[in-house]
């Protein structure tokens, strides 16, 4: 396995800003402690910690450091199969450090004890305790998040909402909840860290930053993650996207679709012809096929029993739910959960 030791991965880079921005406070300076998890997503770590060596070298100082750590401080890999030699097992940490934990695949099956007890303790002395992508889970199975806002990737969403019911989980690309930090994966970290760059030394050098990455849609916490509905299904119509965002809500308690018709003023005529003209299925069966979806990503990334899966999604009668999903799918619900246990790498892919 390659073991990469980047040297911008351990320590600033600096040189003189070529942007004529205020001078910051290079006194105030704050600590970045970077926990990489078995196959933790690279593009959210990478991002991160760009920014804040970009912010040195825009502000011509040493206004972030940042260290790497990994449970029992050997080498970790990411999903993409390189893996980071890391500078600290889990040891005790300054009380201004910021805890980022770096989540990806199979999340569940690397949040170790001993990472809780360390992020539980570590909190406690008074450092702020984030997550990218899938690190929103690690946060809440310790406890640090019940109560909180909080966000996680969109796919890990439903499964997230059944196990920590107790955490205020939004849709948002990232989430700051005093000192609990949060962002969904992906770019969602460029954002998060350009906000906590504005926040200590002001948006001129937030913005700076972004202009280096060439980074021109900076996005707050009121932008949320997913594309719209006429983006994602390449339809313009406002009242098809209207009823589909009713179908995306209503997976548990399923609607009719006449009844969505109605709601938006359609017949059920109407909204038949919509459905197979755009998206070449009735809504009946594009319904179906959200909540098998959901059903899915919920034997996947949690513990539920099938039967639970089955209530989760709209599903009475546990037989039908089983013919539904091997009539999609073409596996039972009980062998794609067998399947998925049996599976090396799972297919969770944030």
């Amino acid at each position: 396995m390659l073991t990469m030791r980047v040297l911008w991965l351990h320590g600033p880079i600096l040189a003189a800003s070529p942007a004529a921005l205020p001078h910051p406070d290079a006194t105030a300076q704050r600590r970045f402690v970077f926990l990489l998890l078995p196959n933790f997503t690279l593009l959210p770590f990478a991002g991160a910690l760009d920014c804040l060596r970009i912010a040195n070298r825009m502000a011509g100082s040493t206004l972030f450091t940042w260290r790497l750590a990994g449970d029992g401080g050997t080498p970790v890999a990411c999903s993409a199969g390189p893996a980071f030699a890391v500078d600290m097992d889990l040891t005790e940490t300054d009380r201004d450090d910021t805890i980022v934990v770096c989540g990806g695949i199979d999340v569940a099956d690397a949040t170790s004890k001993r990472v809780m007890n360390w992020l539980r303790r570590e909190s406690r002395r008074g450092a702020a305790v984030g997550g990218l992508c899938t690190g929103a889970h690690v946060l809440a199975e310790a406890g640090l998040l019940d109560g909180r806002r909080a966000t996680i990737h969109w796919e890990n969403q439903d499964s997230f909402t059944e196990d920590f019911p107790d955490v205020k989980l939004t849709k948002s690309v990232f989430v700051t909840d005093g000192p609990r930090l949060t962002a969904a994966g992906g770019t969602a970290s460029i954002d998060l860290m350009l906000k906590l760059i504005a926040d200590a030394h002001g948006e001129d050098l937030a913005n700076a930053v972004a202009d280096q990455l060439i980074y021109s849609a900076i996005r707050t916490d009121a932008d949320v993650q997913r594309l719209s509905v006429p983006t994602r299904i390449g339809v313009r119509h406002p009242k098809l996207a209207q009823v589909i965002r009713m179908m995306e809500g209503a997976t548990e308690d399923p609607v009719s679709p006449s009844a969505m018709a109605a709601d938006v003023g359609l017949s059920t005529r109407q909204l038949e012809r919509l459905f197979r003209r755009y998206l070449g299925k009735s809504p009946k069966r594009y319904y179906m096929d959200l909540r098998l979806q959901k059903a899915r990503n919920l034997l996947m990334q949690t513990d539920m029993s099938v039967i639970n899966v089955a209530l989760a999604c709209g599903f009475t009668s546990p037989s039908h739910f089983s013919k539904c999903y091997r009539a999609l799918y073409h596996i039972t619900p009980y062998r794609e959960r067998g399947s998925h246990a049996d599976r090396p790498a799972p297919r969770l892919s944030v």
